[in-house]
């Protein structure tokens, strides 16, 4: 497949529509426009159409996300048979090369959205308007978002900023250090930090906040915990634990009092060509492959039991936690309680991804493929351990203030404060990545978890030290541009 970030893209960000839906950021393409930048941004709604075009990339995250649990020990792959999505089997079991297509797409992707934010930077003078700082606070916050992506899955990747790649980029491009992607992503999050308002004027749009979480996350990947413990301080209150763990990834819940960052999903697109998939569609798409295979039963609709959670992670859970049942479909548990029928896939395991999972009347018309939940991208559970990370990490550590902020997360998670932690140091630090383990799985987060502490050689199978923390530069990318690619591939 040619090698999309190296098309020009002077049509592609233009036919997005403008927000036209007071509850949440509308993502779905409405019109081809066949006209170039000099014709355009004539108009604070030029911009504004243009921005969710940046923001509708963001949907296309499905893999960045199942590879965070399938490369970890919390999943396997699962599927219909050994050869079902073959990139994400080998993924599963380490044996991943630079041929790959989901590693591909994911790079695509995410470079995509980067000449989306780049292309609204190349055009940022060319008229003043309102909202332009604010909308501009947005761009800085997208493209740290895909950049943030691609250097925790790839590490070294090429930077570039006041411009799209054009095909005459080709062959000219190099990757730069980690450090330099790292250093632009701070600089972005601190532009939007400083150019965004605390609350969101439409769900699924950044604010300070959010910049703020994601920044805290960035420090924590480059273990600078005394920056990390900082930057996210100013979040602690801010938003609440729903006393029931499950409603954050029920409908109702979306968009709620635990909720800093959702990427937000409809089902109501018109888009259905499954040669276009996920570009072409404003559904989840990620929802179908976390199903029931040949399911009938109530509450949940049938998928493809991809992702399936492992054994080990089921027993990680401790008597009273009430996490893993929001976390965790036990199906022959639930069969035998409602009658319900399934059959059983690729590495069967008797267990669904139940945060994710096809939900009966959640999806409409090409049901697949509009599936309407969002996905919570940073919660604040996710803040809270983190700043206890953070403050257990510091260079001058207040493990005080750790534990409180872990304690808040087991209260929740077992109704009550009996699993109040007193630890401290080491101890401490290896509770609260536990707690991380427990607390976000299905989520996407623990790959990457296990590779920023160190952690992956001991409990990943297959996982070679020195070589998977990082995934291959896909090999087009390399035939384009003469790309080094990484160690050990």
């Amino acid at each position: 497949m040619k090698n999309i970030i190296y098309k020009l893209f002077i049509v592609s960000i233009l036919t997005f529509g403008i927000v036209s839906c007071d509850e949440f950021v509308d993502y779905e393409a409405s019109e081809t426009y066949n006209i170039v930048a000099d014709d355009y941004f004539k108009s604070s709604n030029d911009y504004e159409a243009a921005l969710v075009g940046v923001y509708d990339v963001t949907q296309w995250t499905l893999y960045n996300f199942m590879i965070g649990e399938i490369a970890s020990e919390n999943s396997l792959c699962g599927g219909e048979s050994a050869t079902d999505v073959i990139g994400l089997q080998k993924i599963d079991d380490m044996i991943h090369d630079a041929e790959n297509d989901q590693l591909t797409r994911i790079w695509q992707y995410m470079y995509e959205g980067i000449n989306r934010a780049n292309y609204m930077v190349e055009n940022k003078d060319k008229m003043d308007f309102p909202r332009k700082a604010e909308l501009y606070g947005e761009v800085h916050f997208l493209r740290a978002f895909f950049y943030f992506e691609l250097t925790k899955i790839f590490g070294d990747v090429p930077l570039f900023t006041n411009s799209r790649l054009t095909a005459g980029d080709s062959g000219t491009l190099s990757r730069s250090p980690q450090s330099e992607v790292y250093s632009l992503i701070e600089s972005d999050l601190q532009a939007a930090i400083a150019a965004l308002p605390l609350s969101k004027s439409t769900n699924g749009r950044a604010t300070s906040l959010t910049a703020h979480a994601l920044l805290g996350k960035v420090f924590l990947f480059q273990d600078k915990f005394d920056e990390a413990a900082g930057i996210l301080e100013p979040l602690i209150g801010l938003y609440s634990l729903p006393a029931d763990p499950q409603s954050t990834f029920l409908k109702g819940g979306e968009n709620g009092a635990e909720s800093v960052y959702e990427i937000q999903h409809s089902k109501g697109s018109n888009w259905w060509d499954w040669g276009y998939v996920p570009q072409g569609t404003e559904g989840n798409f990620g929802v179908i492959h976390h199903g029931i295979r040949g399911y009938s039963g109530p509450l949940y609709s049938s998928g493809w039991s991809f992702n399936v959670p492992t054994q080990d992670l089921v027993d990680a859970y401790s008597a009273g936690d009430k996490r893993k049942d929001v976390s965790i479909l036990d199906i022959e548990a639930w069969a035998a309680s409602t009658g319900a029928k399934y059959t059983t896939g690729y590495e069967h395991t008797g267990y669904f991804n139940n945060k994710y999972i096809p939900r009966a009347g959640e999806s409409q018309a090409q049901q697949e493929l509009n599936y309407e939940t969002n996905f919570r991208y940073i919660r604040y559970a996710d803040v809270l351990l983190m700043a206890a990370e953070a403050n257990n990490r510091a260079t001058a550590s207040n493990d005080t203030k750790a534990q409180n902020y872990l304690n808040q997360v087991r209260a929740r998670a077992y109704g009550n404060n009996s699993n109040a932690s007193s630890s401290t140091g080491s101890t401490l630090t290896q509770e609260i990545w536990d707690e991380r383990r427990l607390e976000l799985a299905g989520e996407g987060h623990r790959f990457y978890d296990l590779v920023r502490t160190g952690q992956a050689a001991a409990e990943i199978s297959g996982f070679v030290a020195g070589k998977h923390e990082v995934f291959p530069i896909p090999q087009t990318e390399i035939d384009v541009s003469n790309l080094t690619q990484n160690a050990g591939y």
